[in-house]
């Protein structure tokens, strides 16, 4: 808090700072400073109301008139106050909004670092696609990627991602609107019910409760001498495990899964399976 004082007392003062020379600089002061200051000068107010009764009658008047002054000087400085606490409010709605966006963005982070897709590479794992024909990444070869992995016996095979090269290689009857993006994203849905269904398989039937017992049995059901030792789908696991509509446009990604020899067909009994590769 800045003040500044006229140190020449005028005729008939008593030699007391003047206060309405006094300047505060509000933009630098604190309450605790400011309230001090005024319940200074209310006090020295008081004090020469009290002491007017005591003092000659000449001076009466000039006493009168400097508490005249004080009052009008303490006045406004409530209005500079008063003026600095609502800029001081301004200020702290305008740092609240701040906060507010602040922290979506640290959500959009967050949900953006916990939902990446799987197929996404991290970070010290070497990206798999890139745009053909410009030199970067080495790039993996279709012929390369459907080679079936080694399982163990409780090991549930997995629908590698299609890279960037790959879906170029997609003819573009296929491929209709469908982007890069929705072709994985299919391809995590169908992992996600490759998953769920052979997890309930792997598991004893005497721990399965009722809905799980009767899923394993369907499971069963679907097999046939062909399909031993295979991993497959059919379209009600789909249902079962996801929320991929089994529709037209469900067929055009089978399609397109076919084309990058990700999967195949087997049909019989009545059921079409969708074996990986």
């Amino acid at each position: 808090m800045e003040m500044r004082t006229d140190d020449t007392p005028g005729q008939g003062q008593t030699g007391r700072i003047p206060l309405a020379s006094l300047q505060i600089n509000m933009s630098h002061c604190e309450l605790e400073d400011i309230t001090l200051h005024l319940n200074d000068r209310i006090s020295s107010t008081r004090r020469v109301l009290e002491l007017r009764t005591i003092a000659k009658d000449q001076d009466k008047r000039v006493i009168l008139g400097k508490i005249g002054q004080d009052i009008l000087a303490i006045d406004g400085l409530l209005d500079q106050f008063e003026k600095c606490v609502g800029r001081q409010k301004d200020l702290l709605k305008h740092l609240k909004e701040l906060e507010g966006f602040f922290e979506e963005d640290v959500q959009d982070g967050k949900n953006l670092r916990d939902n990446m897709p799987t197929h996404m590479p991290r970070k010290g794992q070497p990206a798999v696609h890139g745009v053909a024909g410009q030199s970067g990444p080495v790039n993996v070869q279709p012929v390369q990627q459907v080679q079936p992995r080694k399982t163990s016996k409780n090991q549930i095979r997995e629908m590698e991602f299609i890279t960037s090269p790959e879906f170029d290689t997609i003819p573009q009857y296929m491929k209709g609107r469908l982007t890069y993006e929705q072709l994985n994203t299919a391809v995590e849905s169908i992992n996600t019910a490759v998953t769920g269904k052979y997890k309930i398989l792997n598991q004893p039937a005497k721990t399965l409760n009722n809905a799980t017992r009767k899923l394993h049995q369907r499971f069963k059901e679907d097999e046939n001498k062909d399909s031993k030792g295979l991993f497959f789908i059919v379209e009600a696991d789909i249902k079962e495990f996801t929320q991929m509509k089994v529709d037209k446009r469900f067929q055009s990604i089978l399609s397109m899964l076919r084309h990058c020899q990700r999967l195949r067909e087997q049909r019989g009994g009545g059921i079409t399976r969708y074996v990986l590769l």
